[in-house]
């Protein structure tokens, strides 16, 4: 019989490349590039599923007072900053290149943990930091297919990625449990996206799209939704059941297999150099679990 930790830990490796890769194949396949549209998509199904999974009693929600709820709002604030700007990076970069620049918000919350709070930081940690910076500052150098707008983007994503891990480990601990963060970010995004969406144009804009009635796009967009409510929920399980070096590892194999097949998948020009920001990169990674794992 399979443990429930090796189940979780499967589903969030199937889920994770599955998800990015569906997305990479909406947004720059089907180049469905409305971004408050399809994040908005995405965040209604999630929180549709995730409100149906609790009233199943699948998930345990608690809810908060007011006043938690309220102290949590930067947090879903950045939250829609992290996949609005995930989603325009996503639809022009390589996903090996997304991951590579989101993975390097670990730099900003390692420095701020270090600069502001004073926490001590171990040297394995710092080497990852220094490497995950030189393959960020290397690789728009030396990536043949440069995008200055998706780099822009991807920037923004990983600022927001910092800034939203500085604010969490600031309310930590919190009256809301993981599923209600993650909740009351659905509820915001699905609110502040929908808003958005007339002011951007996207939904004016959108009656143009080419493949608005076909099914593949229809069948995409419903596997992206339900996807990412999987990713989620696997992911939040697997680190409420194992220490938090471990869950880093499992997300780290889980990057590399979905980078692995974007290669296989989508169009990306691989040079010496591109590919040595990749390792230098994976190296960062690697060694920031080792820190994960040597410090639970």
């Amino acid at each position: 019989m399979v443990a429930p930790r090796a189940l979780l830990a499967l589903a969030v490796c199937a889920c994770y490349p599955a998800s990015y890769l569906t997305n990479k194949y909406v947004l720059s396949v089907l180049k469905f590039t409305y971004p408050t549209l399809f994040q908005g998509w995405q965040v209604l199904v999630g929180g549709l599923l995730l409100h149906l999974s609790w009233r199943r009693g699948w998930v345990e929600m608690h809810g908060g007072s007011r006043s938690d709820v309220l102290t949590w709002l930067p947090a879903s604030m950045l939250f829609v900053g992290i996949i609005y700007a995930g989603s325009r990076a996503l639809s022009r970069l390589p996903v090996p290149v997304f991951l590579i620049l989101h993975n390097a918000a670990e730099v900003i919350f390692c420095g701020h943990q270090k600069c502001f709070r004073k926490e001590k930081i171990s040297s394995a940690k710092i080497c990852s930091t220094l490497f995950l910076l030189a393959a960020v500052g290397c690789l728009p150098f030396n990536d043949p297919q440069f995008d200055p707008e998706g780099y822009f983007w991807a920037v923004i994503h990983l600022l927001c990625v910092g800034a939203y891990k500085i604010v969490r480990k600031a309310q930590n601990p919190s009256a809301l449990s993981d599923i209600d963060q993650q909740y009351l970010n659905y509820i915001f995004s699905v609110a502040l996206l929908a808003f958005a969406s007339h002011p951007t144009g996207d939904l004016v804009s959108v009656l143009d799209f080419p493949f608005l009635y076909f099914y593949r796009f229809h069948g995409s967009c419903c596997a992206s939704g339900v996807l990412g409510f999987l990713l989620m929920l696997s992911t939040v399980k697997l680190q409420s059941v194992v220490a938090p070096g471990q869950c880093a590892a499992w997300i780290f194999l889980s990057q590399v297999l979905t980078a692995g097949l974007s290669a296989l998948l989508f169009d990306l020009v691989l040079t010496r150099a591109t590919l040595g920001c990749f390792l230098l990169g994976g190296l960062g990674e690697a060694l920031l679990v080792f820190s994960e794992r040597k410090g639970s």
